[in-house]
């Protein structure tokens, strides 16, 4: 009786004797059931028929190479094979794209039953059993070999996926921006939609890639496309599909460590993303400077401490925006804002310095809201608008003549 508590051992020499026949009868099958594997495959599976014909012939070479692997591996059982180099590498790294993984698994079931139904044929009398369990033993190789080889490939395009990423990140973040940065955001899917914004913060401590898919999760719960990744110390999201920056910026904030997140103006496109990449980062840089900032919080809400720590758009933006509108909107309304805030938000106090009534005061304050979209009665947006004149009048003296 066999000591049960040693594996079964295969004998030395077990096929160039008893088996010799099944071997032989194989070898010759071998062309013939590749080819009515193929022709299974054309009648049961649609997407096989829909290939075109170069991918339907490499499929043909690795059935063929499945089964010449069979032969082999039936020949040396007790040999180790190297099954996913034998059967996939007869084809190029190109067709795990072109077919799935559900796909490869279809293709390798039928040519597995058209040789199961060829086995009372093939088989030497009295071989059948033997040559069914080997095919049993094979199919479960051949399946480990199939699961490998995705692997692999799916390993490798993350790896250059995320490479590629990074580089397009990179890009919009450094200001280089250009037609090639816009064929690697397509080759990573982004679909260029015309609502985009980029937020930036700080990465937190541990594995970058789990940063990653955390954003990404964020993204697909709030339906965002997004390119990201992790640059130095700072975690860099450019997102599209919402025209609202904090709302945005929002979905996204789970995976940022703590401190200032600042979301970018909108734009309209990736090669435009390096504006809103530049104010974030500029308001990263100035975050500091207001304690009591909200998180996140929109770079054009950080205008006065941008302009401050000397970024020169938020100086120019505030000039643009907030002081030339004022100025063509008629000079009752920069004095008016320059009395009332010198005068600590008094109506009655600038009415008084202005000699008209606090109503006049009132309503001139209220055109002074409708043309900058800053409000004097806000603490927050007085400031703003303080620094806005400042700047203003200095650039007054910048000009020519």
């Amino acid at each position: 009786m066999p000591d049960a508590s040693q594996p079964p051992q295969p004998p030395a020499e077990p096929l160039r004797g008893e088996h010799s026949a099944t071997l032989r009868r194989l070898e010759k099958s071998a062309g013939r059931l590749a080819a009515k594997a193929i022709a299974r495959m054309d009648e049961s599976l649609p997407w096989y028929r829909a290939m075109p014909p170069e991918n339907r012939s490499w499929i043909g070479l690795v059935a063929q190479a499945g089964i010449a692997a069979f032969t082999e591996w039936f020949r040396h059982p007790e040999a180790p094979q190297a099954i996913s180099t034998d059967v996939f590498g007869t084809a190029p790294r190109e067709l795990t794209r072109a077919i799935s993984l559900r796909q490869t698994v279809e293709m390798v079931r039928t040519t597995i039953e058209v040789m199961e139904g060829a086995i009372d044929e093939v088989a030497a009398p009295g071989d059948e059993s033997v040559l069914r369990e080997a095919l049993l033993v094979y199919a479960r190789e051949i399946a480990f070999a199939t699961a490998q080889v995705y692997a692999q490939a799916a390993e490798a395009r993350g790896a250059w996926d995320a490479r590629l990423e990074s580089l397009v990140v990179n890009a919009v973040l450094s200001g280089e921006a250009d037609e090639g940065v816009l064929s690697r955001a397509a080759a990573l899917g982004w679909n260029s939609p015309d609502k985009i914004v980029v937020v930036l913060g700080t990465a937190p401590n541990g594995d970058s890639e789990l940063t990653v898919e955390a954003i990404r999760r964020a993204s697909r719960h709030a339906k965002l496309q997004v390119l990201t990744g992790v640059l130095g110390e700072r975690l860099v999201v450019v997102a599209g599909g919402d025209g609202d920056p904090v709302k945005v910026a929002k979905a996204l904030i789970g995976p940022f460590a703590p401190g200032p997140v600042v979301a970018g103006p909108v734009v309209g496109d990736l090669l435009s993303a390096t504006r809103s990449a530049q104010a974030a980062a500029a308001g990263l840089r100035a975050c500091h400077a207001w304690p009591d900032a909200p998180r996140p919080v929109s770079s054009d809400d950080l205008l006065p401490e941008r302009a401050m720590a000397g970024d020169r758009q938020a100086r120019e933006q505030l000039v643009e925006e907030i002081y030339r509108p004022l100025e063509e909107a008629g000079s009752a309304l920069l004095e008016t804002l320059s009395v009332y805030l010198e005068q600590a938000s008094s109506l009655e106090g600038a009415a008084r310095m202005l000699f008209v009534h606090p109503n006049t005061v009132r309503y001139r304050l209220r055109r002074v809201t409708d043309v900058t979209g800053w409000s004097p009665s806000d603490v927050r947006s007085a400031f703003t608008l303080r620094i806005a004149l400042i700047l203003g009048r200095l650039s007054e003296t910048e000009r020519p003549g």
